[in-house]
């Protein structure tokens, strides 16, 4: 009985470290000089705008575009159940915010993370541009950083998006299982 008291210890214990982990990683900002801040996609509300999340994520990426931090902002993201290109709908948002066009690199089956990052990769080595920053909710970086560079994009920061809720805890929670398994994945 004390062992498994013990183990059950120990199992919490490196929860809450692996959490711990994701969060000062993900709020850790790694925003130096790259070629491309790749916006991961999220919820785009019923009426075809950008859920608060999702905004929040693309102010980050446009926000590093216009403070030269960036030469593109690639927008990746899917169909979701409300009928719109998560993609589309965010180079639309991107360009009525000032960024230009030819600017604008747009990804529309981006329907994971481990998708978002290949697509990514491919049309990156089409253009010739090797460095990037992963613009997501702060729990998701780490998970983004593994799967852009295993991918093929070695030089990977990381900016997170202002946007906290109360959600954010089962995300915590979620990521920690979606990270061992890209970890392991890597072995």
């Amino acid at each position: 009985m004390k062992c498994l008291a013990i183990a059950g210890s120990i199992m919490v214990v490196a929860l809450i470290a692996a959490a711990v982990a994701i969060i000062v990683d993900g709020l850790n900002d790694r925003t130096e000089a790259a070629d491309v801040a790749v916006v991961l996609g999220s919820k785009v509300m019923p009426d075809g705008t950008p859920s608060p999340r999702l905004k929040a994520r693309l102010d980050r990426g446009i926000e590093l575009y216009r403070d030269n931090h960036v030469l593109f902002v690639l927008v990746s993201g899917g169909t979701g159940k409300e009928g719109f290109s998560e993609g589309r709908v965010m180079r639309d948002y991107a360009i009525a915010q000032g960024v230009p066009e030819d600017r604008v690199i747009m990804d529309e089956a981006g329907n994971t993370t481990g998708a978002t990052a290949e697509n990514a990769a491919r049309m990156m080595r089409e253009r010739g541009l090797t460095s990037a920053i992963a613009v997501s909710q702060y729990f998701h970086i780490s998970r983004t950083r593994m799967a852009l560079s295993d991918a093929g994009i070695t030089d990977v920061g990381g900016a997170h998006a202002g946007y906290f809720e109360l959600r954010d805890l089962y995300s915590i929670a979620r990521e920690i299982p979606a990270i061992g398994k890209y970890w392991l994945a890597r072995g």
